[in-house]
């Protein structure tokens, strides 16, 4: 008996984590359109940028290695 009454108490616990995650989702400001395309450019320019600045640090890094180990 004590084991049902802990599942019980835990599925309890559970359905009581989802019904406050639900009720804290019902609050947030969710980004209209607009404003979520503007921060999607944002992000894909960013990445873009890294990755160009990594690929030429890359780049740099191999060239000297190559003229360091050239014998």
């Amino acid at each position: 008996m004590a084991f049902l009454g802990k599942l019980r108490q835990s599925f309890g616990t559970t359905f009581s984590f989802f019904g406050d995650s639900w009720s804290e989702l019902k609050k947030v400001k969710w980004p209209h359109r607009k404003e979520l395309t503007s921060y999607t450019i944002v992000v894909v320019c960013t990445v873009l940028f890294v990755t160009i600045y990594f690929a030429i640090l890359d780049l740099g890094i191999s060239e000297l290695v190559r003229l360091v180990s050239k014998p």
